[in-house]
């Protein structure tokens, strides 16, 4: 291996590798051996095994009074393929995967390369230097991740975080009215507002009630300032919102995904919808 590639790849893991040998087997595509053995492929096995003990140990500890199911939901949000890639490319690690001529032809390699070589990189650091050297490259890196996924796991359950903040900070419940509808009744619209300690706030359109309470309820915390929406549109909690804030978000990721375009409200909620 290259020493100056050898030097610029420890330099961003902080390891110093007692056998280059390994480094040199976490960057080897399947593309460019003769068999499978002889890829990375049996490292990205363990390093993505590691990297899920080192993320659930480190949510077990941030986050002490969630549930499994919650633990469970921000882990998935925190150390998905898309993030995964997302890091490795940060790194620069993708650049050095060896890869057959044929596959460098895109502007850049698909994302499950690039997770696929952070996983084993962390699994030559962990058969070379011990979970020592792990915990020293992955813990910076993923304690922010795992952060922002409570920050932003929120984000398919608008409806939940509105319902604890208006309970615990003001005393009250949301209730959702109907404004309006069209359409025809297999196919109806619906704009939806959401009421709130006697004020109504903007109200939104959605191909079901559910989806309008949604975007309601979206429309609710930004307008109470608790909400943030960046240029891409990524809602995340505003600046400043405390810890509490946060734990309130852990609360409701266990039900994040339960929203889809069905009416069936299974989420608990007590705000009811009314006709406007």
């Amino acid at each position: 291996m290259d020493q100056l590639l050898r030097a610029e790849i420890e330099g961003v893991v902080g390891h110093t590798f007692r056998d280059p040998g390994l480094l040199w087997m976490s960057l080897r595509h399947a593309s460019v051996t003769e068999t499978r053995l002889d890829s990375n492929e049996r490292m990205e096995f363990l390093g993505d095994a590691i990297l899920g003990m080192i993320v659930c140990e480190r949510i077990f500890h941030m986050y002490p009074n969630s549930l499994e199911g919650e633990m469970t939901k921000i882990k998935s949000l925190a150390v998905s393929r898309r993030t995964c890639a997302k890091l490795a490319r940060s790194l620069g690690l993708e650049r050095h995967i060896v890869v057959g001529k044929g596959m460098r032809t895109a502007e850049r390699l698909p994302a499950s390369l690039a997770a696929a070589v952070l996983e084993s990189m962390i699994a030559a650091l962990y058969l070379d230097g011990g979970m020592e050297a792990v915990r020293r490259f992955l813990e910076p890196l993923v304690e922010p991740l795992i952060r922002d996924a409570v920050r932003s796991g929120h984000q398919h359950n608008f409806k939940s975080v509105l319902q604890q903040h208006a309970q615990q900070e003001m005393g009250c419940a949301p209730q959702y009215r109907i404004l309006d509808e069209k359409g025809p009744d297999h196919a109806k619209a619906f704009r939806i507002a959401v009421e709130l300690d006697g004020a109504v706030y903007e109200s939104s359109w959605g191909q079901s009630k559910k989806q309008a309470e949604q975007q309601a309820a979206l429309n609710a915390l930004c307008a109470l300032g608790l909400i943030e929406q960046d240029a891409d549109g990524e809602s995340r909690l505003a600046v400043g919102v405390g810890a509490s804030g946060e734990d309130g978000v852990v609360a409701v990721l266990a039900d994040a995904d339960s929203d889809s375009g069905s009416d069936t409200d299974s989420d608990g909620e007590t705000g009811p919808v009314v006709a406007g």
